[in-house]
C-alpha cells in the first residue's frame, strides 16, 4: 500500500468521537478511552496552548498493531541516517509505510546495498495538521500517561515544525509532551500515577544514555584508519559490551524487563539513531523552557525564531543551552 493510499483509507474510516460515544455497540472500555482522550485533548488547548482544531476529536480503528512502520537506515560504518526527502514534511531521517510487507521489502533492499537497517512500528501517525488526524486504537490502549503524551506531542509538531531537522522537531515535541503529561497528572491530583510516570522516564533516561554512549563509541571506530573486517570485529565488540552493560543496568530494575525484546535483537547503527533523533536535543529544550519560566507560549515563540536560524547557526545555540 502506498503512502497516498494508506492515508487516504486512514482518513476515510475516520469518524466523530462525539457519534461514537452515542453508539450502543460502543464497549464500556472504549467508551471511557474516548471520554478521557477528550479530557485531554481539551486541556491541551486550554491548559498548554495547542492547537484547537478537530485533530484527535475523531476516532478510527485501523484493526493492526501499528499505524505506520519507519524504515530507519544507516551506512555500515556510520552513525549519520539516510535522509528521505517528501513534499509536506521535509527530509526525515526514516522512511514511514502503512503496509508493514511494504516497509520490510523496502528494509531488505536497502540491507542488500549494504546499510544497516531497523524497521520499527509506531503507534501516532501525523500529517503535522495538514489534515484533521484522528485518534487512532494503535494509540489507545497504553498507559494514561502514554495516551496523553501521544497527543500532546503529535499536537505540539502543529505549532512549530522545521523542515528537514528531525532532531530539533522531536525534541521540541517530546519537550512540549513532557510539561504536558506533568501539568495533565498535578492537575488532576494524580501524584501516585505522575510518580510511576517518572520512575518509568528514568528508566528510559538510562536506557538513552547507554545507548548515546554506544553511539559516540561507534562514531569514534569509524573515524579510525582500520581494515573493514578489523572495524567489523570492533563494531561487533561494541555492540555485545552494550548488552552486557545492559544487564548491570537491567539488574537496579526490580525485575523490570520491557525492553528485553528490543535488547535481544541483532542490534546495528540504524537501531541507535531513533534514540537520537528523539533525544539528542532535549536538554537543550527543557532548558529553554525553564528559561521561560515554564511558559509555554513564549516557550513556543522562542522556538518558532530558533527554527528560522540556519541549520548550522542552531545547532550551535543549541548546543549552549545544554551546556548551561
Amino acid at each position: 500500500m502506498d503512502l497516498m493510499a494508506g492515508h487516504s483509507e486512514l482518513l476515510e474510516q475516520r469518524e466523530a468521537v462525539s457519534e461514537i460515544l452515542l453508539k450502543k455497540e460502543t464497549t464500556v472500555k472504549l467508551r471511557n478511552l474516548l471520554e478521557k482522550s477528550q479530557e485531554i485533548r481539551e486541556f491541551s488547548v486550554k491548559e498548554l496552548k495547542l492547537p484547537d482544531n478537530d485533530s484527535y476529536r475523531m476516532y478510527a480503528d485501523l484493526k493492526r498493531r501499528y499505524a505506520v512502520w519507519n524504515v530507519v537506515a544507516a551506512e555500515e560504518f556510520s552513525i549519520d541516517p539516510k535522509k528521505w526527502c517528501f513534499l509536506f514534511v521535509g527530509c526525515l531521517s526514516y522512511r514511514g509505510y502503512f503496509s508493514k510487507e511494504d516497509a520490510q521489502a523496502y528494509a531488505d533492499e536497502l540491507k542488500k546495498e549494504g546499510y544497516d537497517v531497523f524497521l520499527a512500528g509506531a503507534n501516532a501517525y501525523s500529517t503535522l495538521g495538514w489534515f484533521d488526524d484522528p485518534l487512532l486504537n494503535t494509540m489507545m490502549y497504553k498507559s494514561e500517561a502514554r495516551r496523553a503524551g501521544i497527543i500532546f506531542h503529535e499536537l505540539a509538531h502543529q505549532v512549530v515544525y522545521i523542515d528537514d531537522d528531525s532532531a530539533f522537531n522531536e525534541a521540541f515535541a517530546t519537550t512540549v509532551e513532557e510539561e504536558g503529561i506533568r501539568r495533565w497528572f498535578i492537575k488532576n491530583n494524580q501524584i501516585s500515577q505522575y510518580q510511576e510516570y517518572l520512575v518509568n522516564k528514568k528508566r528510559d533516561e538510562e536506557l538513552n544514555a547507554l545507548l548515546q554512549k554506544t553511539r559516540v563509541q561507534l562514531g569514534a571506530l569509524y573515524k579510525k584508519p582500520m581494515r573493514s573486517k578489523e572495524k567489523k570485529d570492533a563494531k561487533a565488540n561494541i555492540f555485545t559490551a552494550m548488552k552486557l552493560e545492559y544487564q548491570k543496568l537491567k539488574s537496579s530494575w526490580n525485575g523490570y524487563d520491557a525492553y528485553d525484546e528490543w535488547m535481544s535483537q541483532d542490534l546495528n547503527n540504524a537501531h541507535l539513531l531513533l534514540i537520537a533523533t528523539y533525544n539528542e536535543l532535549l536538554p537543550s529544550f527543557k532548558a529553554m523552557l525553564k528559561n521561560e519560566q515554564n511558559n509555554l507560549q513564549q516557550f513556543y515563540i522562542a522556538a518558532e525564531r530558533l527554527g528560522q536560524m540556519n541549520k548550522k547557526d542552531r545547532k550551535v545555540y543549541l548546543q549552549q543551552w545544554a551546556e548551561r
